[in-house]
């Protein structure tokens, strides 16, 4: 008797995904990740004295979308829920404001990080409850792909994480792809080994091949198309406590090692978090991805971008502190980054954006969206 094999989740939505899957991770292209949730993103402008309003929330993603040649460097913006039906100031929707730069709108899906019974204090991302709903919903609106964080700590004293979180997550990820491909949605798949802790670049690789081995499988088990999907997943650093800085070389080089050995060459892209790196950094790790001086055959199977929510948003914000006589200077500080991390894409950029305050740190422990 043969084996059975799953349904693909993507139906009717076939080409369009693929599409869609391709164009984010088009060459020089990445994301502008801004959902923030209201609660984050009022975290964000506590430092620079902006009350958290559902107006001044607009005012600042106006700002963001309506810099001047975003579209060079940006395929596709990551929203929350409340930005996704807001408007321009002259009343046009942000997807049909980005739409007409040629940039694809996106959605932040899942309901944050719950307790998972059975483990010691892990928590597991939640949100498929009334997903096909939402994913209709969101479709409708001008949304073209979709967004699930699955967050993992690292802590070997401990056994974390477990492999209970493991599976837990993996399946619930692989759920949500393909869900939302169901829906014509491209999921953005983003397993999330966390920063924090002590632990060493190869016990981060290690904890990261199975988490991303255990996500493909359940995703191939749930008739998730790969061609129609990408990965979110966190570069291979060593633990924001260890007290080790580690190199660029050794972070693009554990990281592609990594996704080699569990990622398929169908998925057309991974577009990495920035994971409390510093603008800076995340910049040139990027960039050493994307150079051919590794030990590893040229070129990479999938394109290697960013999807960057801190890396690109924090020196706009710096300089934006509300007010909109600072809008144009602000946008000018958010292209520099743009401009850098699309250089990085191609493994061109030669450092020139590392002035300001692009080498500050963005850690935050037990950081949430």
């Amino acid at each position: 008797m043969s084996a059975s094999h799953p349904v693909s989740a993507a139906g009717s939505f076939t080409e369009e995904l693929i599409k869609t899957a391709q164009t984010i991770a088009s060459a020089g292209k990445g994301i502008l990740a801004a959902d923030e949730s209201t609660g984050t993103i009022g975290k964000r402008f506590a430092p620079i004295s902006v009350e958290n309003t559902p107006e001044n929330r607009r005012r600042y993603r106006e700002l963001l979308f309506k810099t001047e040649d975003i579209e060079k460097y940006i395929s596709g913006v990551i929203m929350f829920e409340e930005q996704l039906f807001q408007q321009t100031s002259e009343g046009k929707d942000f997807v049909a404001l980005l739409k007409e730069k040629g940039i694809l709108s996106g959605i932040k899906v899942d309901k944050g990080l719950k307790p998972l019974a059975g483990t010691d204090g892990e928590v597991a991302c939640t949100g498929l409850t009334g997903l096909p709903e939402r994913c209709d919903k969101y479709y409708k609106q001008g949304a073209r792909f979709a967004k699930w964080r699955a967050a993992y700590k690292i802590d070997l004293s401990t056994g974390k994480p477990s492999q209970l979180l493991i599976k837990e997550q993996a399946w619930g990820l692989a759920r949500y792809a393909a869900i939302c491909q169901a829906s014509g949605l491209c999921p953005i798949v983003e397993p999330e080994v966390m920063i924090d802790g002590t632990h060493s670049i190869d016990e981060a690789a290690k904890v990261s091949e199975r988490v991303y081995a255990a996500v493909v499988t359940a995703m191939q088990e749930n008739g998730v198309l790969l061609e129609g999907a990408l990965l979110k997943p966190n570069m291979i650093t060593s633990g924001a406590e260890s007290g080790v800085t580690d190199s660029a070389h050794d972070v693009a080089f554990y990281t592609i090692r990594t996704l080699r050995r569990t990622l398929p060459a169908a998925v057309p892209g991974v577009t990495f978090l920035s994971g409390g790196q510093t603008e800076e950094g995340a910049t040139v790790n990027l960039n050493a991805m994307n150079l051919k001086d590794l030990p590893f055959p040229s070129p990479n199977p999938w394109k290697l971008t960013f999807s960057y929510g801190r890396a690109l948003q924090a020196s706009c914000l710096k300089v934006w502190l509300g007010k909109d006589e600072n809008i144009k200077a602000a946008q000018d500080a958010l292209t520099v980054r743009m401009k850098a991390n699309s250089e990085a894409q191609l493994g061109e950029y030669k450092g020139d954006a590392a002035g300001g305050t692009a080498s500050e740190s963005l850690y935050q422990k037990n950081y949430v969206y």
